[in-house]
């Protein structure tokens, strides 16, 4: 029996092998575990436990999204360096799109460097990205700005630089990647999320915003990336005011978050060159509501104001609320540093981008919250480039999060 069971040891490594040969095949690898699994139990029912299936499933689970996570936040650390340098400065290119919304040559430039990665390294992957090439093939001065950014944003690192890609090589091919990101989602296959710059008008006024990118599996986010460079590092660093109105490119800040599904959250430093050491974070214990800290998003069209008042007040939260912009609001309350999230519908026709949610979801999930819209719906992301089930957001700890979510629907019940 001694021999067999170490033949079952050998077929455990020949899948962690199939694994990191297969990384886009999670969901096969999951069934080979369970497939040996039941084998195993059929045919040494009393024998010792070599593993258990969940042990399996996890290991699986990790190994099936390393590479994935480690391109993403390579990726995400590289589009940084950019926004950071396009921030600093005085003119950031800004123009409007079609909703009015803006757009700057950060976001162009972002947007190329991520995607080009990303498909350098998945080549069969699709990509939904907020912004398209057209206003820069039709305006060459801006075309030839953005150019000139991306080229000047690489890692420090060389083998770091080379395992998403290097540099783009020409002008042709940084448009062809940034109108790579027009697919349109949906619920089969490989489909990364990407936000090259969310909080763009956080960005303009000088405050918090965040380059946010997620891998989205069978339409359910997997891995979640998002790089906040205007939060602090330090993770102990609780939420106040000044953080959503006053951010700056000073030492001490700089944030890159990320998580697998499965796997727990992650904060590291943001860095210029290989990936510096990353800590496991959580959200913090919240044992009486009422000292929650909750943030809000600083636009009032983005979130209704009104109802999060209404909504303190009933949870008996009297501190007052910390608006910022961007996935920012995710990363910080996953590691602790504020408690609730909460961005409640100003409109019934608006629907949420998938690209606004997905990476900060997979993070505050695997740091031991809960997120769901207003009414307590689940966020579908499988359903194109928006979340059109879903009305609004709330993020708490899995441990409140009943509670929260009961008085959500109390207050934008009453309304109806």
């Amino acid at each position: 029996m001694a021999d067999h069971l170490l033949s079952f040891k050998f077929l455990f490594f020949a899948l962690v092998i199939l694994a990191t040969s297969f990384l886009p095949l999670p969901s096969l690898l999951s069934r080979s575990v369970n497939r040996l699994f039941q084998l195993k139990q059929h045919i040494y029912p009393s024998s010792p436990a070599i593993f258990t299936r969940s042990q399996l499933n996890r290991t699986f689970a990790s190994m099936a999204y390393e590479k994935e996570l480690d391109i993403a936040l390579l990726a995400v650390q590289r589009a940084t360096l950019l926004t950071k340098s396009v921030y600093s400065s005085h003119s950031k290119g800004t123009l409007s799109k079609s909703d009015s919304s803006p757009v700057t040559i950060g976001d162009f430039g972002a947007q190329a460097l991520i995607i080009s990665s990303i498909l350098h390294a998945f080549p069969n992957d699709e990509v939904v990205g907020e912004e398209d090439a057209d206003d820069l093939r039709k305006n060459e001065s801006l075309r030839d700005l953005v150019w000139e950014l991306v080229q000047a944003a690489k890692l420090e690192d060389s083998k770091a630089e080379e395992k998403i890609g290097g540099p783009i090589k020409s002008a042709e091919d940084m448009l062809t990647a940034i109108d790579a990101g027009r697919s349109q989602g949906g619920r089969k296959g490989r489909i990364w999320a990407l936000d090259p710059i969310d909080g763009t008008k956080g960005f303009l006024r000088g405050g918090q915003y965040a380059v946010c990118l997620a891998l989205m599996v069978d339409g359910v986010p997997a891995v979640g990336v998002i790089g906040c460079p205007n939060l602090p590092v330090d993770d102990k660093t609780l939420l106040d005011a000044s953080v959503g109105a006053d951010a700056d490119d000073k030492e001490g800040k700089g944030v890159l978050f990320g998580a697998v599904t499965g796997e727990g959250a992650t904060s590291r430093p943001l860095g210029p060159g290989a990936l510096l050491d990353g800590n496991k974070i959580s959200m913090k214990p919240l044992e009486d509501i009422t000292q929650a800290t909750f943030c809000e998003s600083v636009e009032a069209g983005h979130s209704s104001h009104g109802d999060n008042a209404a909504i303190a007040s009933k949870l008996g939260i009297t501190k007052p609320s910390v608006r910022m912009d961007s996935q920012a609001k995710y990363g910080s309350i996953a590691r602790g540093a504020g408690d609730l999230y909460l961005r409640l519908p100003v409109s019934k026709t608006y629907q949420e981008k998938i690209w606004d949610h997905a990476a900060g979801v997979v993070i505050v999930e695997e740091a031991g919250g809960q997120v769901s819209d207003a009414w307590g719906k689940p966020l579908d992301f499988g359903l194109g480039r928006t979340l059109k089930d879903n009305k609004g957001v709330v993020a708490a700890p899995k441990a409140v999060f009943s509670q929260v979510i009961e008085v959500v629907k109390d207050v934008l019940g009453a309304k109806e």
